[in-house]
C-alpha cells in the first residue's frame, strides 16, 4: 500500500477527500507561498454526475470562478478525467477531450488566466454503467496566493437545449446543483490513475485588427456607403441618359422643322427671285435689287445647312465631321486661286463628337480659312485632321505670306479668340508664322469634356445633371450670336 501512495504523492493527483472536503464550495485562496503535500493530494474532488444516471446519458456540467483583481498567475494546472468521455472547455474555447476513465488528463492553462471571472464547462458523456466527472484546477498567483476549483456540489448540471451555456457567467438558479457520486479513491473508480496525459499547452487566441469587431463593423458601414453612392450615382446617370435621349429627340424634331419649314420657304423665294429677275431687263435696277435678294437666301440656305449639321444628332460623330469641314473648305475656296490638299485619318473613328466641341472647333477653323483668304496671298492650303488617343488635331497650313507674331495690331483679336475658345473646351490653340513662310494653325480638342465641378454633384441629382449639360448648353447659345466669319 505505501508504493501506491507514494506514486500518487510524486503525481500530486491523489487527494482522500473527508466529508468536510465534499462540501466545499467556492474556489479556496491560500496565503501559503509554500505549495504543500496536503495541497497537492486534495487538488482533485470528489466524482460528480446528475442526481440521475443511466446509460447512453450525457451531462453538461457548469461552473464559475474568478481570479482576484490585479493578481499575476505564475502557474496554472487542470487535472481531470470523466467516465466514459468528455469534453472541457474554458470561457466558451474547447480545450481538450478525453475517452479513458481510468487515466488522467493534465492541463497547463498558465497562459489562458487573467485576472476577472472565467466559466469551466464539461460535457461528459456516460456508454453504460457507472458515471462521474473528477476535476481539480490549482491556480498559484505571484503573491503566494492559491485559487482552486474542484469537482464538488458548487457545479451545475445544465439542463439539455440550452445555448451558449459553455460561456454563460452566472448560472440561472433553474440549474441543479451537481451530485457527488463518490469521493476520491472510492469504489468503483481508482485510487491510482494508469498513467497521466499531458495535453497540449494552448496559447490565447490573438485577433488580428481585421478580426475585431470595430473593424468588421467599419468595413460593413463603408461598404453599404460606397453601395448606396453606387445606386445613386446609376440612378443619377440613368436620369442623365434620358435626359440626353430627350435632347437628342428635341434635336431631330428642330432639324426636320427647319429643314421641311424654313428651307422649303427660302428656296421658293429664291425660285420667285428668279423668275421676277427673268422677267426685267438686264440693266434694270429692279433686277439688280432682286438679284441680291436672291443671293443672301441663297447665303441663308446655305447657313441653314450648316445649322442642320450641327442640329441633327445623326451627324454627331467624328467622320461625319471630318467630311463636313473637308466639304466646306472646298466650297469655300473653289472661287479663290488657293488649292486645298485634304489629309485626313483614313480610319477615323465613329465615336460621338458633341456637339458643343465640334460647334466650336468648326467656328475656329472658319475664320482660320478667312484669314488665309484674307490675308495669306497663299496658292497653297493643307487641311490635316488626324485622330490621337482619344484627341482630335487638325492642322491648317498655307504657303502664303505669314506674318511677326510680336506686335499685336489694335483691334484685332481673332487669334486671341481663337485660342481663349480652345482653351475653354479644354484644347489648345497653335499658332506658328513667320513673314515669307506661310501660317500654320493646330487646333488640338479632347473628344470628351467634363467641366470641374464639387462633390455636390454625387448628392444632388440637379447638380449632376446641370453640370454635365453644362458644357451643351453655353457654346450652343455663344454660338447663336458668333457671326460668320465668310461674311466678313
Amino acid at each position: 500500500m505505501a508504493a501506491p501512495v507514494l506514486l500518487a504523492l510524486w503525481l500530486g493527483a491523489i487527494a482522500p477527500v473527508s466529508a468536510a472536503d465534499e462540501a466545499v464550495g467556492p474556489e479556496q485562496i491560500s496565503h501559503n507561498p509554500l505549495e504543500s503535500v496536503n495541497n497537492l493530494i486534495n487538488a482533485l474532488g470528489s466524482w460528480i454526475w446528475a442526481d440521475k444516471t443511466f446509460d447512453g446519458q450525457t451531462c453538461q456540467l457548469w461552473r464559475s470562478f474568478e481570479i482576484p483583481a490585479s493578481a499575476t498567475v505564475k502557474l496554472a494546472r487542470l487535472r481531470m478525467t470523466a467516465d466514459n468521455e468528455y469534453i472541457l472547455f474554458l470561457d466558451g474555447r474547447e480545450l481538450g477531450r478525453g475517452a479513458e476513465w481510468r487515466e488522467l488528463y493534465d492541463y497547463n492553462l498558465t497562459a489562458l488566466m487573467s485576472p476577472g471571472r472565467h466559466v469551466l464547462a464539461v460535457k461528459a458523456f456516460n456508454s453504460f454503467s457507472y458515471a462521474g466527472m473528477l476535476l481539480g484546477l490549482r491556480v498559484e498567483l505571484a503573491d503566494g496566493r492559491v485559487v482552486e476549483v474542484r469537482s464538488d456540489t458548487s457545479w451545475r448540471v445544465v439542463p439539455e437545449k440550452v445555448r451558449g451555456w459553455e460561456k454563460t457567467a452566472e448560472a440561472p438558479k433553474i440549474w441543479p446543483a451537481a451530485t457527488i457520486m463518490a469521493a476520491f479513491g472510492a469504489n468503483p473508480w481508482w485510487m491510482t490513475p494508469q498513467s497521466i496525459n499531458r495535453m497540449p499547452t494552448l496559447q490565447p487566441i490573438r485577433l488580428f485588427f481585421w478580426q475585431t469587431g470595430w473593424f468588421q463593423i467599419t468595413l460593413l458601414s463603408v461598404c453599404g456607403i460606397v453601395v448606396l453612392i453606387s445606386f445613386r450615382l446609376m440612378a443619377q446617370l440613368a436620369l442623365h441618359q434620358k435626359e440626353r435621349w430627350l435632347l437628342q429627340r428635341e434635336r431631330a424634331r428642330i432639324a426636320r422643322d427647319i429643314h421641311d419649314d424654313l428651307g422649303s420657304k427660302v428656296t421658293q423665294l429664291v425660285l420667285h427671285g428668279e423668275v421676277a429677275q427673268s422677267e426685267l431687263q438686264a440693266d434694270s435696277k429692279t433686277r439688280l435689287q432682286i438679284d441680291r435678294i436672291c443671293e443672301e437666301a441663297r447665303e441663308v440656305l446655305s447657313t441653314m445647312d450648316e445649322i442642320l449639321w450641327a442640329v441633327n444628332p445623326q451627324r454627331d460623330t467624328l467622320r461625319d465631321f471630318a467630311s463636313y469641314v473637308c466639304g466646306y473648305a472646298e466650297e469655300f475656296l473653289k472661287p479663290t486661286p488657293i488649292q486645298c490638299l485634304f489629309e485626313v485619318d483614313p480610319e477615323m473613328s465613329a465615336a460621338v463628337f458633341e456637339l458643343p466641341l465640334r460647334r466650336s472647333l468648326l467656328m475656329a477653323i472658319k475664320e482660320t480659312l478667312n484669314n488665309a483668304v484674307k490675308h495669306s496671298e497663299a496658292t497653297e492650303l493643307r487641311l490635316q485632321i488626324q485622330w490621337h488617343a482619344q484627341r482630335l488635331v487638325v492642322v491648317v497650313q498655307d504657303n502664303g505670306k505669314g506674318f511677326d507674331q510680336t506686335p499685336a495690331k489694335p483691334g484685332h483679336n481673332g487669334l486671341a479668340n481663337m485660342a481663349e475658345r480652345m482653351l475653354e473646351l479644354g484644347g489648345s490653340c497653335l499658332i506658328t508664322s513667320e513673314p515669307g513662310k506661310g501660317c500654320r494653325t493646330e487646333f488640338s480638342i479632347p473628344l470628351t469634356h467634363a467641366p470641374r465641378r464639387s462633390w455636390n454633384w454625387i448628392w444632388s441629382p440637379k447638380e449632376f445633371s446641370k453640370q454635365l449639360n453644362k458644357i451643351e448648353n453655353l457654346p450652343m447659345n455663344e454660338a447663336s450670336q458668333s457671326h460668320d466669319p465668310t461674311k466678313c
